[in-house]
Order: structure tokens, then sequence, then C-alpha cells
């Protein structure tokens, strides 16, 4: 699988751990950044990461910052991205399965690598449930989301 990848200044020790752990699995990595610990500002990351996803140049992202917040709240701003902030692999399986998240937002200074690979693992493996019969409801939903971003304001 294609994957996108990239984190702030904080998040950036557990981005490179997950790179070389998404390589080892046989995928095929983009890394946008950042490559240090100087500070960056992680809405340019998320943009970029967003923007990979959204164009279909890679088929998941993962975003890393201190807590994983502002990375998520900045790639759900890009339109075709449904961005998930994940704590444990049931948030992860759902977010795929019930949300057809395609972005994964993680804390780099919350959540330990092994955990994190372990979440990873799970939102790229798990299948969205919209594609199966009994999953009409979640696709339903989904396609509110995307209705959302085509439509965001009703006008009274």
């Amino acid at each position: 699988m294609r994957i996108a990848i990239g984190a702030d200044h904080r998040g950036y020790a557990l981005k490179e751990a997950l790179v070389q752990a998404l390589k080892e699995s046989g995928h095929e990595v983009k890394d946008f950044g950042c490559h240090d610990t100087a500070s960056v500002d992680y809405p340019d990351v998320a943009r970029d990461v967003g923007e990979s996803v959204s164009r279909g140049q890679t088929e998941r992202g993962v975003l890393i910052c201190s807590n994983g917040i502002g990375m998520s709240i900045s790639a759900n701003k890009v339109t075709g991205v449904r961005a998930a902030l994940c704590y444990d692999p049931d948030n992860a399986r759902r977010a795929r399965e019930h949300n057809d998240a395609n972005v994964l937002c993680l804390g780099g200074e919350s959540i330990p690598a092994g955990k994190a690979r372990e979440l990873v693992k799970t939102f790229l493996a798990t299948r969205w449930d919209g594609e199966k019969p009994e999953g009409a409801r979640h696709a339903n939903r989904v396609a509110k989301i995307k209705d959302l971003e085509q439509h965001p304001q009703r006008v009274p």
C-alpha cells in the first residue's frame, strides 16, 4: 500500500520509527517531513499529507504531532480527507470500518512506538464496512460527511 506520512517536530521521533516499520512491512512510504527536530508548523504538513491522500497519490495517511489533535483538525480541512485521532486499536478499526477514515492521527508524545505500530497496522488492515452489504448505514453516513464538505453551511 502507498502511505503518506508526516509529523511536526514533536512527532518526528515516532514518525521515523513508523516509516521504518512501514517499509519493513512492504509498504511504499512517501515522507512529507519533518526531517529533524527543528520547529515546523503542523498545518503545513497536514495539508501535504492530506492532499496526497485526497488526490489518490497515496492510499492512506499517517500524521503525528505532540498529541494528534492539531494534525487531526488541520487534515480534516482538506477536501476528501477523513482524519481520525486514535489511541487504541478499537478506535483505529472503527475509524476505518464505520467512517472510511483515510488518515490516522497520532500523538507522538502520548503513544509509545510499539502501540503506535499496532494502531497503524490495524488502521491499514481494516476494510471499510461500506464496501460490505451490511455496511449500508455507514456508506450513507460517509455520503453525508462528503456532502458537508461540498455544502458546509445551511442557509436558514
